[in-house]
């Protein structure tokens, strides 16, 4: 699908519920909103209940017939399902259907295709098409009728031919791709490596597409201050496809770093999944992570729920995390409120940051400690390296030197431990 075609594309959305569970009827409703947000219009809907996929159509024989009439009468120009599909599935659905047929994670693809800005994440999404396109060129080619007979790469017609070349050509370039990916891995390793020298803890936000986590990294850097500019932020599926790191600089000296991770959807393609795992690495070495939800959609514990399952599928589970209920203004609760590990906010009010980073200081700075140092008046350089790097609480002048009540980090309170007194 490519985007001044999809941008006139007139579609009709399909899916088969095997669960009977109320996630189904979320799960078209996103359905819809991918392909809207790929430029097709919406012009129907048909599902059907079975215990299983049908092997061969994916929905029954009957359904099929009913989708052909449906695709005539709304002159559809594609069927969108709502899973993916088999090879196999695609050529006979297209063959009934006479048209163009195009599944859940051709569609998520799609989207990433056109949101990734950076070198990294046009890569990672390439690769992924790649992946997925591999064993689906079976079919590709059906109109390059095949020989009968013989033996060896000479005897095969010309569809098989092609295939294999273009096999090829396709393995060649995921090869390339995953070495150029290691590349750019290795050097957020090595960026990893320096911040943690730096000895700067690391919040990672995390949650479903379109929850807010842009505005929140905005909204912290609004309020605070720190080192880059704001990311982008809007309100649409997948804004942002790449982790943006900022530090926070907090008036009581104290500094954190602030990842903004890609965001999940439900069914998000495991290849989609692998190609991005180096990115998503970020949420696996944080501190805490900072899980936004989006309170005002009716489907947040869902969100909730997949949101989990895909943090354990790149070992971030187990971790330190704090959940924040963003939107809070248009869910008609109670904000700025904290409970247990819990921060009702609003982003865009910018209303409930100080709640939520109270909440993250208790996290990422447990190693800091409270003492009283003596410091000899020709000790000056320690009072300003102090005064630079500590929450000093209170200055007072007595006559063997400066008094400082400190908050610092542990490694300073060891270094200048000579001068604690009491």
């Amino acid at each position: 699908m490519n985007e001044t075609k999809t941008e006139q594309l007139k579609g009709i959305t399909a899916g088969v519920n095997t669960d009977s569970e109320g996630d189904f009827l979320y799960s078209m409703e996103e359905l819809k909103n991918l392909a809207e947000a790929c430029g097709i219009e919406v012009k129907g809907e048909l599902t059907q209940n079975l215990p299983r996929t049908h092997p061969a159509l994916y929905m029954g024989t009957g359904k099929v017939e009913e989708l052909q009439h449906l695709v005539e009468q709304m002159e559809a120009d594609v069927v969108i399902f709502d899973s993916e599909l088999s090879p196999s599935q695609i050529r006979n659905l297209e063959k009934e259907l006479d048209c163009e047929v195009v599944d859940r994670t051709m569609l998520i693809l799609d989207i990433f295709g056109r949101r990734a800005k950076t070198k990294e994440a046009q890569l990672q999404v390439e690769m992924a098409r790649l992946q997925y396109m591999l064993p689906r060129l079976v079919g590709t080619y059906v109109a390059l009728g095949r020989q009968g007979g013989g033996s060896g790469f000479k005897n095969r017609g010309a569809g098989e031919t092609k295939l294999e070349l273009d096999r090829r050509k396709i393995e060649s370039k995921i090869s390339y791709l995953r070495k150029e990916l290691a590349k750019i891995s290795e050097q957020r390793t090595v960026q990893r490596r320096q911040r943690q020298k730096n000895n700067l803890p690391v919040a990672a936000l995390v949650g479903y597409t379109n929850a807010g986590k842009s505005t929140v990294m905005n909204a912290m850097l609004g309020t605070y201050g720190g080192d880059g500019g704001e990311v982008f932020e809007k309100d649409m599926l997948f804004a942002t496809l790449d982790t943006s790191v900022r530090s926070i600089e907090l008036p009581d000296k104290k500094e954190f770093l602030l990842a903004d991770t890609v965001g999940f959807v439900n069914k998000l393609p495991h290849h989609l999944v692998k190609a991005f795992r180096s990115t998503l690495e970020e949420a696996a070495f944080a501190d805490v992570l900072v899980h936004v939800i989006d309170v005002s959609s009716p489907q947040f514990e869902t969100m909730i729920d997949i949101t989990e399952k895909t943090l354990a599928d790149i070992g971030a589970e187990n971790m330190p995390v704090v959940y924040v209920y963003n939107k809070a203004d248009r869910a008609g609760v109670e904000y700025p409120q904290t409970a247990g590990e819990s921060v009702y906010i609003s982003a865009k009010e910018r209303a409930g940051i100080s709640e939520l980073t109270n909440k993250l200081k208790e996290h990422l700075f447990k190693d800091y400690v409270r003492c009283t140092l003596l410091v000899p008046f020709d000790e000056g350089e320690v009072v300003s390296y102090f005064n630079e790097h500590a929450a000093v609480l209170k200055t007072e002048y007595e006559e063997n030197g400066t008094k400082l009540t400190v908050e610092c980090h542990r490694k300073d309170y060891e270094k200048f431990k000579s001068f604690v007194t009491g």
